[in-house]
């Protein structure tokens, strides 16, 4: 080889090796990224990163910054993260995934997680995260304000952001809803093969039945699971949305749903989808006796939280009224702060009972209602 070739191969292997160790250092190390407020979201099984590498406080070095671990999946959290750096200049650094396992991986991290608030759905779930030791007590002159006593932990470990309510869709083709007023009533022969619902496994459906067991006892509300099961159109599958779609093609006449489902029906892109919430109707169950369940979002601060007074900001930052009003604009959630007012389109569904209900009992009761929806065979 002549001696500028041979020089010319030196230089370029050194190139190569030289790229390579840059690619295996900027490599994402598994579902520990982050996602600043504006990027690129995450899927459930982890984060991806940002565009920009970051240090292990979550942002740019010396910039603010609060770091979230969320099972929430939603477009407007994302929006609502993005205001509030607008505002404030602190940074939004978000890690999505699966309640339960955002947890253990709380748990696993202990002193050294980098999350600040853990933010979910479920009043069940947030129980157990409090019961898992992975959360602390926050407290604000502005967050009480903001929010009741009824959607905040007892001790503040977690605070709601947003609640919904399981109701009963039906066919406004099909069905007289006079003939319905009670979630008991969907047990009712006359209904048989005309109910649709979402898989046992779906969380939905666990804490709507843990309530009627914390409100009704283990045997009612066994009874009352069997006879839903005989009353089904088909197996439960899909999600709360593909219940309505089932409706208007007919399938069955009346569904169990979350209202907030039908808001995003209504508002979709989609004009099919459009179409089916004009041909279903809600109704608030139990209206004369336990009210409507209804289930909470809420945020609560890690045990072991490195920037807690920008924590705190966020947290007063998502109840305060105009975020509130932002999300039930966009996601049609039932706003917590009562200064909020709710979305135009859910504003006329009017006001309704709820379930009155510590929402502890959801994770006190729900290994039981697992067990039941079992027994009954719902699938």
């Amino acid at each position: 080889m002549k001696p500028r070739k041979a020089l010319m191969a030196i230089l370029a292997g050194f190139l190569l090796a030289g790229l390579l160790a840059a690619c295996g250092s900027g490599a994402n190390n598994g579902g520990s990224g982050s996602v600043s407020a504006g990027g690129p979201s995450a899927d459930a099984g982890g984060a991806q990163t940002g565009g920009q590498e970051e240090n292990r406080s979550g942002g740019q070095q010396g910039e603010p910054v609060v770091n979230i671990y969320s099972a929430r999946h939603y477009e407007v959290d994302d929006v609502l993260f993005q205001q509030f750096t607008d505002a404030t200049g602190i940074k939004v650094n978000v890690v999505k995934g699966e309640a339960e396992e955002l947890i253990e991986r709380l748990k696993r991290e202990g002193a050294s997680t980098e999350a600040d608030l853990f933010f979910t759905v479920d009043g069940g779930v947030l129980a157990y995260a409090k019961e898992s030791g992975v959360l602390e007590p926050v407290t604000s002159p502005v967050i009480e304000e903001n929010v009741p006593a009824r959607y905040r932990d007892k001790d503040n470990h977690w605070i709601g952001v947003s609640t919904r309510a399981r109701v009963i869709v039906y066919s406004k083709d099909r069905v007289d809803p006079s003939q319905l007023s009670a979630y008991e009533d969907l047990a009712d022969p006359k209904w048989k093969g005309k109910v649709l619902a979402r898989s046992s496994s779906s969380l939905y459906n666990v804490s709507l039945l843990a309530s009627f067991i914390a409100l009704k006892g283990e045997e009612a509300s066994e009874e009352w699971a069997k006879g839903v099961v005989a009353n089904f159109a088909r197996d439960p599958q899909g999600g709360d949305r593909d219940q309505a779609k089932a409706i208007v093609a007919g399938i069955g006449d009346v569904a169990i749903m979350n209202t907030y489902y039908i808001g995003l029906l209504a508002h979709s892109k989609d004009p099919e989808e459009v179409k089916v919430a004009e041909r279903v109707g809600i109704i608030f169950p139990n209206q004369e006796t336990d009210g409507t369940h209804i289930n909470i979002s809420g945020i609560g601060f890690v045990k072991h939280g490195k920037h807690k007074d920008n924590a705190v900001k966020l947290i007063e930052f998502l109840t305060g009224k105009e975020a509130q009003e932002t999300l039930t604009n966009s996601n049609f959630e039932f706003p917590v702060n009562p200064a909020a007012e709710r979305a135009e389109y859910i504003r006329a569904w009017g006001e309704f009972k709820e379930q009155e209900l510590d929402f502890d009992l959801l994770h006190v009761h729900n290994a039981k209602a697992i067990e039941i929806f079992n027994k009954a065979g719902w699938k």
